[in-house]
């Protein structure tokens, strides 16, 4: 009996040391449309969370001198503003130290506010609409350019270099495809004040079915359509509009400058037809770093990046480099560092002005040639 009393003590000392060295374990939220017309974009996002987690995972990352373990929790808001903020919650509830996402502006705004409230970091990779760091919440970051630059700097390009004149404007009402839509018509009037809006129609993100409008707009002669909304609603628009013998230029944000875009559209996506922009580019002495990553990114999904993966990796390394200089993983800790960070990522420099938005946001101008997105320029 005396030699089992001996030992008990010694064996709650092992137990006590054995869980005083445990490694923390960083509990990183993302969300994207993993179902859903836009599940491409949202897996492509996601892909980019996994190979930044594993990258940190692999080379042993340390907060405060000793080395924690990141993992992931997934989830999917299909793009629907009502499961975007169930899925908020759900993290919040799981007591996640930051989140990545949302993708889309509809589910990234109403979200926002949820993350707030509980103090949880939130970085995202690919939300344009201007609303979302104009709520006042200390929380809400992006690394991409907003609406009022993509859109402004579209319609800038639309009159300027494009040489239209008469635009007709459709948007699919979410909060994205108004968001930029209006930036783009104040972007236009502003380069050129005496540019005609000829119309202004409405669709939604689910329609198939637009010849209605496109009658419409047909009949007003425009010589550029612009369209705000997403690849899966633009290519089937823009194949209707061939169809029905409208030849303007078409013209659209990032939500058009995919792949799979050019696939819905046919071979109305053609030979400089669509001039679109994605909400990020790399500067030349950056190109090498994004190669590198792309590389990486086919050798281990055996897939191209569409568009957003390389912001979701860099926002991952961000949040995590915010964490290293806080030396602490608790959100109220290193948050004040995100304000402050100067991260050099493989989209380039990452900092945030005060509202939480890039600083110095660049955009990347695309169009299709035979169906194959072409980097026209990047710019700032």
């Amino acid at each position: 009996m005396l030699f089992k009393t001996k030992f008990i003590p010694l064996a709650i000392a092992l137990a006590f040391a054995g869980s005083a060295n445990a490694q923390e374990v960083i509990k990183i939220g993302h969300v994207g449309p993993v179902s859903g017309p836009s599940a491409h974009l949202g897996k492509d996002n996601e892909n980019g969370a996994k190979m930044a987690v594993e990258e940190l995972n692999a080379k042993g990352f340390k907060i405060d001198g000793k080395p924690v373990k990141f993992v992931l929790q997934l989830e999917d808001d299909a793009s629907d503003p009502k499961q975007g903020t169930a899925v908020a919650q759900k993290l919040v509830d799981a007591k996640v130290n930051g989140v990545i996402g949302h993708l889309n502006s509809g589910t990234s705004i109403p979200a926002s506010k949820i993350y707030y409230d509980a103090g949880i970091p939130q970085i995202s990779p690919a939300t344009t609409q201007t609303k979302y760091t104009q709520q006042g919440f200390t929380s809400t970051f992006r690394v991409v350019a907003n609406d009022a630059k993509l859109g402004g700097t579209l319609g800038g390009y639309a009159v300027g270099k494009m040489g239209a004149k008469k635009i007709a404007v459709i948007d699919d009402r979410t909060a994205y495809g108004q968001g930029v839509a209006d930036e783009f018509i104040k972007g236009a009037k502003k380069a050129l004040p005496g540019v005609q809006i000829v119309g202004k129609e409405f669709t939604n993100d689910k329609a198939t079915d637009f010849n209605a409008i496109l009658t419409t707009i047909k009949g007003k002669n425009p010589d550029l359509v612009f369209f705000g909304g997403m690849d899966s609603v633009g290519g089937p628009l823009l194949r209707q509009m061939k169809a029905l013998g409208i030849k303007a230029k078409f013209m659209g944000g990032d939500g058009i400058c995919t792949e799979p875009f050019a696939k819905l559209a046919g071979d109305a996506a053609t030979n400089g037809t669509v001039i679109c922009a994605e909400a990020g580019g790399v500067s030349p002495e950056q190109q090498k770093n994004m190669d590198d990553f792309v590389a990486r990114y086919k050798k281990k999904y055996n897939a191209d990046v569409q568009i957003y993966a390389p912001y979701v990796y860099d926002a991952i390394m961000t949040m995590a480099t915010a964490m290293a200089e806080a030396k602490s993983s608790q959100p109220a800790k290193y948050l004040p560092f995100l304000h402050k960070i100067k991260y050099q990522g493989v989209t380039g420099l990452i900092s945030f002005d005060p509202k939480g938005d890039i600083k110095d946001g660049a955009l990347t101008l695309f169009t299709y040639t035979d169906g194959k997105k072409t980097k026209v320029e990047v710019v700032k």
